[in-house]
C-alpha cells in the first residue's frame, strides 16, 4: 500500500515547487504543470503497487481511498493559495492605482521629525484629553531646544501647529516635543508631522508613500489627508 509518508512526500514536492514561483502568468503556468507532475507521480506509484500487491493481503480500498483524498485536498490547498496570491497582488495594484490621487496633497503621518517647507514646518498634537497647559519644544538633530512656543489651553483631540523655520540653519531636519498638562498632570500626547506626498508604490506587497522630507512610509502610517 501506498504509505502516508509517500503521499505527504509528493504533496510536499508540489508545495515547494507551487511555493518557489511567482504570479505572473509563465510562473502561473508552471505552477499548473508542477501540480499536475505530482498527481502523475502520485497515481504512478499507486498503479505500481497494485500491480505489485500480494493477492493475498490486497490493498485496502479504504485506505487506498483515503490516500486518493489526500493527494485531491494538497492539491486543492495548493490552488487555493496561487488564487489568494493572486488577488492579493491585484489588490495592492488598485491600492496603489487608487493612491496614486495623493499625489500632490498634504498628509499627517506619525512623526515628530518636522518638513521645512518655504520657510514653515507644520505638525499636530493628538491629545487624549483636555489640557490647560500645551508647550511645543522645536529640538535641533542633536537633541537641542531651538525655539520653544505654547498653545495655551487645548480641548482633547487633533491639534494642528506651524512653526516659523525661516531661520533655522542646522543640517538635518528639526523635530519636536510636546508637554501637555492638566491641573499639573501630564496628559498623553501622539505626535504628528505634515508633510507632501510625492509618488506612491508598494513593497513586498504592501502600499508605501513616498513623502517630499523624508523616506518611504507604510500607507497605515499617513494618519490623515489634507
Amino acid at each position: 500500500m501506498l504509505s502516508a509518508t509517500t503521499a505527504a512526500t509528493a504533496a510536499t514536492a508540489a508545495t515547494t515547487s507551487t511555493a518557489a514561483t511567482s504570479t505572473t502568468p509563465s510562473s502561473t503556468s508552471t505552477a499548473a504543470t508542477d501540480t499536475a507532475a505530482s498527481q502523475d507521480r502520485f497515481l504512478k506509484l499507486l498503479v505500481a503497487q497494485l500491480n505489485n500487491q500480494d493477492p493475498m493481503n490486497p490493498m485496502d480500498n479504504a485506505q487506498m481511498t483515503s490516500q486518493m483524498a489526500q493527494i485531491n485536498t494538497v492539491t486543492g490547498i495548493q490552488q487555493v493559495n496561487e488564487t489568494l496570491k493572486s488577488m492579493a497582488t491585484q489588490f495592492t495594484s488598485m491600492q496603489v492605482l487608487q493612491g496614486s490621487s495623493m499625489v500632490g496633497h498634504g498628509v499627517l503621518v506619525a512623526s515628530n521629525t518636522l518638513t521645512n517647507n518655504a520657510g514653515v514646518a507644520s505638525g499636530a498634537i493628538e491629545l487624549s484629553g483636555k489640557a490647560d497647559a500645551v508647550k511645543v519644544e522645536i529640538l535641533s538633530p542633536g537633541g537641542q531646544v531651538v525655539d520653544t512656543f505654547n498653545m495655551g489651553p487645548l480641548e482633547a483631540g487633533r491639534q494642528s501647529f506651524d512653526w516659523d523655520s525661516s531661520s533655522y540653519k542646522d543640517v538635518g531636519a528639526p523635530s519636536f516635543r510636546v508637554t501637555a498638562t492638566l491641573a499639573g498632570q501630564a496628559v498623553a500626547t501622539t505626535s504628528l508631522a505634515r508633510d507632501t506626498v510625492v509618488s506612491v508604490g508598494s513593497d513586498n506587497g504592501a502600499m508605501t508613500v513616498q513623502l517630499q522630507g523624508r523616506t518611504a512610509v507604510a500607507y497605515d502610517s499617513i494618519k490623515a489627508i489634507l
